[in-house]
Parts: C-alpha cells; sequence; structure tokens
C-alpha cells in the first residue's frame, strides 16, 4: 500500500502542472486583463469582455485607436482604451502587474512561488491571496459539510428503505420526487425559497442574506448558535435538494446488487433476522462505493455546487470570491483558488481510495495490474 500511495503521490505533480498550463495560456489569450480593467477605471468607464467596441458609425475603436497611432507614428497599443495615454505610464502599469515579462517566465515564477504556497497579493483587494481565502474559508466549510452531512444522513436510509421497498408504492412515489428534485437547478431552488420564506411575495420566516446577524458577536453563545443555523437552512436546503438524489439512487442499486447475491439467500437460510441480514451482512458490502466516495463529495459540494448559492444568498465565501476574481481579472486570486482546489481534489481522489481499503480490508490496490 504505501509504494502504491508514493505513486499516487507522484502523479499529483504532472496532472497538477498539466491543470495549471492549461489554464494559465487559456487567460493569456482571453480579453479584458487587469491592466485593461485598471485602464478603464482611469479613463471613467467599465471594460466588456468583448474584444472589440463598434462605434456609431461602425468604426471599431481598437480600428479608431490603431489609426491614431499610425497618424502620430507611434506603435499602438495592444491595450483597448489606452489611446490617449502616455505609453510609458502604460508600460508602468505592466510592470505593476508583472506583465513587463515574457508569459513562461510569469509561469515559472507563479509555480516557484506556489510551492512555499506564496500566491502573492491580490491586484484589486491589496491584500495577501491566504489571508483572504482565510476569511471566506468558514463560510464554505460550513456549507460544505453541513450540506455533506445532511445529505447522507438522508440518502443512505432513504436509499436502504427503498431497496427493501423495491418497486412498491413507497419506492414508487419517492423515486418521482427525486427525480423531480433532481430536475430542478439548484440556484433556482434557492430563489424560490427566498421568494416564499425570506420575505419576498410570502412568509419572512428567514434572513435574507449573511451567514450571522449583524449583532452575532454581542449575543450569548445559545443565541449565536441559532442565529447561525438560522441563517443556513435555506442555503441548506438548496444544496441538499439537488444533492441527496442520486446518492439515494447510488444507495439503492448497491443494496439491490447485493440483496441478490448468494450470501444473502445463505444466510437467509440459517434463520437470520432480515435486520441481521441487511445491517449485519448487506450493509458492508452495499456501503462501500457509498462511504468511499465521501471525499470526493465533499469538495465538489464545498468548490462547486456553492458557487451559486453564495452569490444568491450574499454568502461571502469561496466561491463568490473566486466568482468576483475571475470578472475582475484578479489572476493572483483566480490562479491561487485554481491551484489549491486542484491540489485538493487531487488528495481527495488518493483519500478516496484509501477510504475503500478501510471500509473493505479485502481490496488491495498494490495487486492490481497496471
Amino acid at each position: 500500500m504505501l509504494s502504491y500511495i508514493i505513486r499516487r503521490l507522484l502523479l499529483i505533480v504532472p496532472t497538477l502542472l498539466g491543470i495549471m498550463v492549461v489554464n494559465f495560456a487559456i487567460i493569456q489569450v482571453a480579453p479584458g486583463g487587469p491592466v485593461e480593467q485598471l485602464i478603464a477605471e482611469l479613463q471613467g468607464r467599465a471594460i466588456s469582455a468583448t474584444a472589440r467596441f463598434t462605434g456609431a458609425g461602425g468604426e471599431t475603436v481598437a480600428g479608431a485607436e490603431q489609426a491614431q497611432a499610425a497618424t502620430a507614428g507611434t506603435e499602438p497599443s495592444k491595450y483597448r482604451g489606452a489611446r490617449g495615454l502616455d505609453p510609458a505610464f502604460v508600460k508602468e502599469l505592466e510592470k505593476l502587474y508583472g506583465f513587463d515579462r515574457p508569459a513562461p517566465e510569469r509561469f515559472l515564477k507563479m509555480m516557484r512561488n506556489y510551492l512555499v504556497f506564496d500566491f502573492g497579493d491580490s491586484f484589486f483587494r491589496d491584500r495577501p491571496v491566504v489571508d483572504l481565502v482565510i476569511e471566506k474559508m468558514p463560510v464554505s466549510i460550513s456549507l460544505g459539510l453541513w450540506t455533506t452531512l445532511l445529505t447522507y444522513l438522508i440518502a443512505i436510509p432513504l436509499g436502504i428503505r427503498k431497496a427493501v421497498r423495491d418497486g412498491g408504492p413507497f419506492d414508487v412515489w419517492t423515486s418521482v420526487a427525486i427525480f423531480v428534485a433532481y430536475a430542478i437547478p439548484g440556484f433556482l431552488f434557492a430563489v424560490l425559497l427566498l421568494v416564499l420564506f425570506a420575505g419576498g411575495s410570502y412568509l419572512d420566516w428567514f434572513p435574507l442574506r449573511g451567514l450571522v446577524s449583524e449583532n452575532w458577536a454581542r449575543l450569548p453563545w445559545p443565541a449565536r448558535i441559532a442565529d447561525y443555523f438560522w441563517h443556513l437552512t435555506l442555503p441548506l436546503v438548496a444544496l441538499i435538494i439537488g444533492s441527496f438524489a442520486g446518492l439515494a439512487m447510488l444507495t439503492k442499486n448497491s443494496f439491490l446488487d447485493q440483496i441478490n447475491q448468494q450470501y444473502v439467500m445463505t444466510a437467509r437460510a440459517k434463520g437470520l433476522s432480515e435486520a441481521r441480514v441487511l445491517y449485519g451482512h448487506v450493509f458492508r458490502n452495499a456501503m462501500l462505493i457509498v462511504i468511499a466516495g465521501f471525499p470526493g463529495a465533499f469538495v465538489g459540494i464545498l468548490f462547486t455546487g456553492a458557487l451559486f448559492i453564495e452569490i444568491i444568498f450574499s454568502l461571502d465565501g469561496l466561491g463568490r470570491l473566486g466568482y468576483e476574481a475571475i470578472v475582475n481579472r484578479d489572476y493572483p486570486i483566480v490562479f491561487a483558488s485554481l491551484y489549491f482546489f486542484t491540489l485538493l481534489g487531487l488528495v481527495m481522489n488518493l483519500v478516496g481510495d484509501l477510504t475503500y481499503t478501510a471500509v473493505d480490508p479485502r481490496i488491495d490496490f498494490e495487486r492490481r495490474e497496471v
């Protein structure tokens, strides 16, 4: 097992490097970088993600800038909106953001810093990226952890009951409810919850935004805990609705597969009770794939599923931080988030494999043929 773990750890390096290279290359050709963002702010206008703007006479802004530069005998600026700015000033902006060096050199320097988890400072927040991530992490961890735990607590018993009553009325109507819930996008269900229960057109039972109230620090501890879960209720419901459906069906199918095995019929022939057969023999084998998928499910909910939920409920977490960084072209946050989340995902894949061996010691990855 030790050699398998070492091989998996070594494979993380080229995988992580490949992902970073591909995304870095895409960013280089994407329009609207941080220099253009700052130029747009200096010029007093917003910048869009399109490559060109068309004027009233059909002439593009980029074409006008090139024509003006040609008339003046100077080289046209590669940045949209830089017309009228001193080229030396534009060079200073490039130096400020590190764009005065070639892309390969910038990438190598970035990766050297990332090896020691030095993610630099945010372009537009003027704070270390690590501090921003640590500040936003409690919100995302709260959403991811509670959603994963509640999803498993709901889906596993539901899947077992559906397997035991396969084909019966309970299995049929719960399947309909599961597929309807799965078909509704989580963000759409979140908006519906806000309208119904957060002071929309109907009830005003839950807060509209935030993870805690403004006076949370002044509340006694029991009131703090109640306030925390009061704010988490709607976001958690929105996340769980779209998460438990697949897990419930996976649990049901795993149990059905094991219930039809020979050892189950043997156990029943020995006179064991149905509960002893189900939870003493079937449960261990059926839950192997479900329990082993817990690390990956947590990472998926933590860093992908909660993005829209954080935006809709105004929760200041990692998903919202990454979204704002992409919109504002805050590359240190973008690449630091990509690096950290990718590394965590790769490590969690290894943890998932180790979980298989913990749940069922008969599994030995060392004996697999490569």
